[in-house]
């Protein structure tokens, strides 16, 4: 008697689910936006999702590709989806997506028309590939550079040794977000970037408004600029961003739109349906 094979998506092994394993809900999600298998290509052996689901484990904790609890499936074939799905821009593409379907979910249009700019050194590790020295908050490693909608959601980032001036850094991820989102008009900046105003105006017809620092003594919460420190937060509640533990700057790049991808899925599974 013949019997179909049942294919990798619907045919999982039972197990008992991980804090950073996506619900149900969460897949239905992310799965329309995934590769389609081709008709007349190799059955896959493993279910898109629990690759996903381990991806995101290594997320959260931080952990080695090798130090996937084996109930997973085997670590080097994660690792490889997960390199194939970088180097294709597949995560920058969910991430978007998702944060499009975030924002009209929150009453807002999908395409920000103002954002954030700011940037965040991190330390690497012996892991290797570029680096640098930020003398001025004194780190060894890397520097992300982001810039955000006014509610902190990541538009465009971008990775590079650290010791890059923030000016120079900030050209390359505003040039990065108006291609990704040409409605974009004004963007808020520290000072640190009062050099790139012009430009911005000229080249990529963006006005920056410099935020000034409070003359008042003490700690106080910068108007507007308050929303892309707080994406800087979320990203330290991965533990794999808590430093730079990438050979490459587009490793570093991918992780932080994982990141927004398990951020957006988790609010937008709590109103679907």
């Amino acid at each position: 008697m013949f019997v179909r094979k049942k294919s990798a998506d619907t045919a999982q092994k039972p197990r008992k689910p991980y804090p950073s394993d996506l619900s149900d809900v969460e897949w239905l999600l992310i799965e329309p936006l995934m590769p389609v298998t081709r008709p007349r290509g190799q059955e896959r052996i493993h279910a898109y999702r629990e690759i996903v689901n381990a991806i995101l484990y290594v997320l959260k904790t931080g952990c080695g590709w090798e130090y996937l609890p084996h109930d997973f499936p085997p670590w080097s074939t994660v690792a490889e989806y997960y390199r194939q799905w970088r180097d294709s821009g597949l995560w920058k593409r969910i991430a978007d997506a998702l944060r499009e379907a975030d924002r009209e979910d929150a009453g807002r249009d999908g395409e920000p028309t103002a954002g954030l700019l700011d940037s965040q050194s991190v330390k690497t590790t012996e892991r290797g590939g570029n680096r640098g020295y930020d003398a001025g908050k004194k780190v060894s490693g890397r520097k992300r550079h982001i810039l955000t909608d006014t509610d902190g959601r990541v538009l465009a980032r971008v990775v590079h040794e650290a010791d890059v001036q923030d000016p120079a850094g900030a050209k390359e991820v505003l040039r990065q977000a108006k291609a990704a989102c040409p409605q974009l008009a004004l963007i808020w900046a520290d000072q640190i970037y009062r050099s790139v105003v012009s430009w911005a105006q000229e080249t990529l017809d963006l006005v920056v408004e410099i935020v000034e620092k409070s003359p008042l003594p003490g700690f106080h919460i910068s108007p507007r600029r308050w929303a892309v420190e707080r994406t800087f937060a979320w990203f330290g509640k991965n533990r794999r961003l808590s430093k730079d533990y990438e050979y490459l700057e587009e490793s570093s790049e991918a992780w932080i739109d994982l990141s927004m991808i398990r951020l957006f899925v988790r609010r937008l599974a709590r109103t679907a349906f």
